[in-house]
């Protein structure tokens, strides 16, 4: 698995373009509300492997259950054997679902009331959180807004026989004028006018071609219809071609493979059109009309050919999927090479990616409505909301949305919260995150004043163990290679130990965030901190670091302003034999920086110290961006993000005034924020030009020696 998860990572860093395409993809399909996409399927998008969708109106409409489940549970196995990740779309409550685990095809397989869900049916099936089967129509806008190019059924619906009289066309045919996805099937469903079929879907502009060695379009349980395609192709290669082709071109039409049924099963082809002008007089005896008409006959033609319809239907199915999966197979590796082509040298132009190794929690944050928090287990009025934090977590969410584009390491359990964490964190590359069967995903609960400081936390930590040096250590090419290193107090210190290691063999910048007091010493029990470049703690942490290096400390850390920076400067001094910058986060009164000062400002750029040893030692004091208390939401993320935001600055090689404001402006928009880092936090809102935009109060500035 670590193997897996590193060879992942390591071709992500070569293929950029790619996931930003299928990461926006995604986002976009998740932001709407209406979806809910399998993890396995949406890190596939992400990744830019191939991925196969299938409908679900078979599994609801098209078999009595246990068959469709045993089906349905077939095809996705014959998917993955052939390179690809199926994707079933369906409808359960009211969500799309791109992807269903087996719990879930077993619901839509046993379930009587579910709907048959085409283009005209999304509205009022989510709206009144119905259950239901996609058609081929209904299945190919969600593949296409889920960015899944290749889509694979049984057959297509079509024109109706005596059409011409009752205008009875399927949106299938409409669909594939108008939506951009190749759908695979056995060609047109045989109860249906195929002539006009085709002819229709010449109309809506749907490039056709069967597949083989023949132009013979397939007739579902025939291997011919009578009717020639336009175009044939004879291997998945070719159809792959042709597929890009139509994608490269920005048609809004899809494409129609037509697959002839397995040689073995056309000897049956004659019987079973006998009894389908047999179903048909049938149906239209009883007076069965519309989309009600194709359960009709396929379940009267299993009793009218004592189930081998039923056998073709299954072996026609399970062999459009494996050619529809080495369909997709080949056309990821055509668009791949293209990409690759396209973008020349890219492997040595992609810049290497920071690292953050350290927690994902699931946060509870708690409220408290009055100033005063009852104690006596009463219950106190306020507001209780649900985010997700972490300080590994949001240091890279925070670095991911000013541009910088993170590998995070961390590790969570596959447990109720996974699908949630992975939702919320779909903007940033989650590659590295251990996924653990048996484990508990981090949980964290914060009670907050009205005032908005925090007066209680409780946290079910255990699952930040398992970061463990070995984990790590599959990612070391990317470590040796990243411009900087971010590790939070939360991961084992074996683990620390290792990063620091790794840091001296290989001259690299590392940021440690000591978390809380209790874990701020983590580093300082040996000497690994002395490759450590940066560190970020508040008077409280930096107070445990110095007690545990054996240094004098305060009994009582100060609150005024004066006292606090005089009480900084003075715990600070001895790292700094070491360490190129300490930054000493001081909450509402701003940020300390005590570093060496070059040029008239303390140097954040890594190795600047080295080269310039007889500087002199001073801190820096930055005022916070003021902020009412009725303004403050939450503070748990504000620190993070306020290290972000000057990392983000470093990374950028800003200035160090421009780095530390950066910072300032995006802890200011995370306070404002229920969530630990502000949505609101982008390129645009910290940047630069944004620093230049407002004025600033000076930066006070203290010699240290």
């Amino acid at each position: 698995m670590h193997k897996m998860i590193r060879k992942i990572t390591l071709s992500l860093g070569r293929q950029v373009s790619s996931m930003a395409h299928g990461a926006t993809q995604v986002r976009r399909l998740l932001h709407g509300g209406y979806v809910r996409i399998l993890p396995s399927v949406q890190e596939a998008l992400v990744e830019g492997r191939a991925v196969v969708a299938l409908e679900s109106t078979i599994i609801t409409h098209g078999m009595a259950y246990p068959l469709n489940l045993s089906m349905a549970r077939e095809v996705e196995e014959i998917v993955r054997a052939n390179g690809a990740v199926p994707a079933t779309v369906g409808i359960l409550r009211g969500q799309i679902h791109v992807g269903l685990t087996d719990e879930e095809l077993e619901f839509l397989a046993s379930s009587k009331n579910a709907v048959k869900v085409s283009r005209r049916d999304f509205p009022f099936v989510l709206s009144q959180g119905l259950s239901g089967g996609t058609t081929v129509s209904g299945t190919m806008i969600v593949a296409h807004k889920a960015g899944i190019p290749v889509f694979v059924t049984g057959g297509i619906g079509g024109v109706h026989r005596h059409g011409e009289n009752t205008l009875d066309v399927s949106a299938d045919l409409t669909e594939l004028g108008r939506t951009p996805v190749a759908v695979v099937s056995a060609g047109a469903k045989s109860i249906l006018d195929i002539g006009r079929t085709l002819e229709y879907l010449e109309t809506q502009g749907v490039c056709v071609a069967a597949f083989g060695e023949s132009r013979e379009f397939p007739a579902f349980f025939s291997r011919q219809s009578g009717f020639q395609a336009p175009y044939h192709v004879q291997d998945e290669e070719e159809a792959a071609k042709l597929i890009d082709s139509a994608l490269g071109l920005g048609l809004s039409s899809g494409v129609l493979i037509a697959v002839p049924c397995p040689q073995e099963r056309a000897a049956q082809g004659q019987a079973i059109e006998e009894a389908i002008q047999q179903a048909l007089s049938q149906a239209r005896s009883k007076g069965i009309t519309g989309k009600d008409v194709t359960p009709f006959l396929l379940q009267k033609l299993t009793e009218l050919t004592d189930g081998k319809s039923l056998d073709s239907n299954l072996a026609l199915i399970q062999n459009n999927a494996r050619v529809g999966s080495c369909i997709a197979v080949a056309l990821n590796k055509l668009q791949k090479a293209r990409r690759k082509r396209s973008q020349p040298g890219q492997k040595d132009m992609t810049a290497p990616q920071p690292v953050v190794i350290g927690g994902i929690n699931v946060d509870f944050i708690a409220k408290a409505q009055n100033p005063e928090i009852l104690g006596g287990g009463q219950t106190n009025a306020g507001r209780v909301r649900r985010t997700f934090g972490g300080v590994g977590r949001n240091l890279a969410d925070c670095l991911s949305r000013l541009g910088q584009a993170p590998l995070l390491l961390s590790a969570v359990g596959k447990d109720e919260h996974l699908e949630s964490v992975l939702h919320y964190c779909h903007h940033m590359d989650m590659s590295g995150v251990l996924q653990l069967e048996g484990e508990s995903t981090a949980t964290y609960c914060a009670v907050i004043s009205s005032a908005g400081e925090l007066s209680l936390g409780l946290g079910d930590m255990d699952i930040h163990q398992q970061i463990t040096e070995q984990y790590v250590s599959q990612f070391k090419e990317n470590l040796c290679q990243a411009p900087l290193v971010c590790i939070d107090g939360n991961v084992p210190l074996s683990t620390i130990q290792y990063v620091c290691q790794l840091a001296r063999e290989h001259q690299l910048a590392v940021c440690y965030e000591p978390t809380d007091e209790n874990k701020a010493s983590k580093p300082f029990l040996s000497d690994s901190w002395k490759a450590l470049t940066y560190i970020s703690p508040n008077l409280q942490e930096l107070r445990a670091i110095n007690r545990t290096l054996g240094n004098p400390v305060p009994a009582e850390l100060p609150s005024r302003l004066e006292d606090a920076v005089q009480a900084a400067v003075a715990l600070a001094c001895p790292l700094l034999a070491h360490l190129q910058c300490v930054v000493v986060t001081l909450g509402a009164h701003g940020v300390l920086l005590c570093g060496r000062s070059l040029g008239g400002s303390i140097s954040l750029h890594p190795g600047a110290h080295k080269q310039a040893a007889a500087a002199r030692l001073c801190a820096a004091h930055y005022p916070a961006i003021p902020i009412s208390r009725e303004e403050i939401v939450n503070v748990s993320g504000a620190g993070d993000s306020l290290m972000a935001g000057i990392l983000a600055g470093v990374l950028a090689k800003h200035d160090t005034g421009t780095c530390v404001r950066m910072g300032l402006l995006a802890a200011s928009l995370s306070l404002r924020s229920y969530e630990p880092i502000s949505p609101e936090i982008s390129t645009s809102s910290v940047s630069l030009e944004q620093v230049k935009s407002r004025s600033w109060p000076e930066a006070k500035v203290w010699k240290m020696d």
